[in-house]
């Protein structure tokens, strides 16, 4: 019986070139020079006629399984985090372009040594992006010693590191200034998640920093604890303000974070932004819907994501990198959620 497979000869004859230019165009080789006339009608062939590469023969002739692994330091963050999506979003779509596919990991909390193995030592991956790295994360630190491809979002303050960061310092401090123009002394914080991560304590660090250059100090009992959840939120904000009830305005970690802390003050008879200022971080999709709609301060999610894949594939063919840390810029959005101090 016959075969109705479509082969790279289909295509080739398809798209007028010889089987070894749909090989150099489908395997993505840059050893030889080629018009983007010539990818385009290669492209467009394969795609016209169905023709699937087999994955066996590219992986033999290129040396990569065309896969790159996304490690979640905690996995639970995937269960109530809005931010990952975006950024998830962001790699799938530069992965998608380049052929390459994603593998989707969570490191368990406090893992053992080895964490890494079963993605890195098992050749199931070419290269890995890291989300929210953990301070002291030691088989990470030998994995960005010893040279493999891999990329941050966020950042452990490694020298030989690459990471995708945002530059929140200064934004923070607008942050700040807006909050305490508005008459605001007596201010708070919940952070995201616990305080192992980098970019948590650079964040607290910051507000902190910014307080004192007003005069102003973020004490330690006007800190609680989140852990990406808005339930968490919620719970700290309840207990924030139950131990320290003269806060008129608090900075959320994440809005996520600030969800639960909207709620919690409208259960406790806090009128948001009348007796209470809420800022939050990320300007994720919902946050101008909430109730009332949220300042806080805009991240790209989506596009830090394409950025982190862009570096990561430019490891993979050898190519210099511009930056090894690009640091990407947020903004202030200011919304209904921060008032004037009664």
């Amino acid at each position: 019986m016959a075969s109705n497979r479509v082969t790279s000869h289909d295509v080739a004859r398809r798209a007028g070139v010889s089987r070894a230019t749909v090989s150099l165009v489908l395997n993505r080789s840059e050893s030889v020079t080629l018009s983007k006339d010539t990818r385009e009608r290669v492209l467009q062939a394969a795609a016209e006629l169905g023709y699937k590469p087999n994955s066996a023969g590219r992986m033999l002739v290129s040396g990569l399984t065309e896969t790159i692994g996304l490690l979640v330091s905690d996995p639970s963050i995937l269960l109530v985090d809005q931010y990952i999506p975006q950024l998830l979003y962001g790699i799938e779509k530069a992965n998608r372009e380049m052929g390459f596919h994603v593998l989707v990991e969570g490191l368990e909390a406090n893992g053992k040594p080895g964490a890494y193995d079963n993605l890195v030592e098992s050749r199931r991956i070419d290269g890995l992006i890291v989300v929210n790295p953990r301070a002291g994360d030691k088989p990470l630190a030998s994995l960005i010693e010893k040279g493999f491809p891999l990329v941050l979002v966020g950042s452990v303050r490694h020298p030989d590191e690459v990471s995708v960061t945002f530059t929140t310092r200064r934004v923070i401090g607008e942050a700040v200034d807006h909050v305490v123009g508005l008459g605001h002394r007596r201010i708070g914080a919940i952070t995201f998640s616990p305080r192992d991560f980098v970019s948590t304590n650079a964040r607290l660090t910051a507000l902190s920093d910014r307080l004192q250059s007003h005069g102003l100090s973020l004490d330690e009992d006007a800190v609680g604890d989140g852990n990406f959840s808005p339930e968490s939120g919620y719970l700290a904000a309840r207990a924030l303000l139950a131990r320290r009830p003269d806060l008129t305005a608090i900075f959320a970690g994440n809005d996520t974070i600030a969800i639960g802390a909207l709620n919690a003050a409208h259960e406790l008879g806090r009128r948001v932004p009348d007796d209470l200022s809420v800022v939050g971080f990320d300007d994720l999709p919902f946050a101008r819907w909430l109730t009332p709609p949220l300042t806080t301060i805009r991240t790209d999610g989506v596009r830090q994501g394409m950025i982190a894949a862009e570096m990561l594939f430019s490891r993979l063919k050898d190519k210099p990198l511009e930056t090894a840390r690009v640091r990407m810029e947020a903004e202030l959005v200011i919304r209904g959620s921060t008032g004037k101090a009664g």
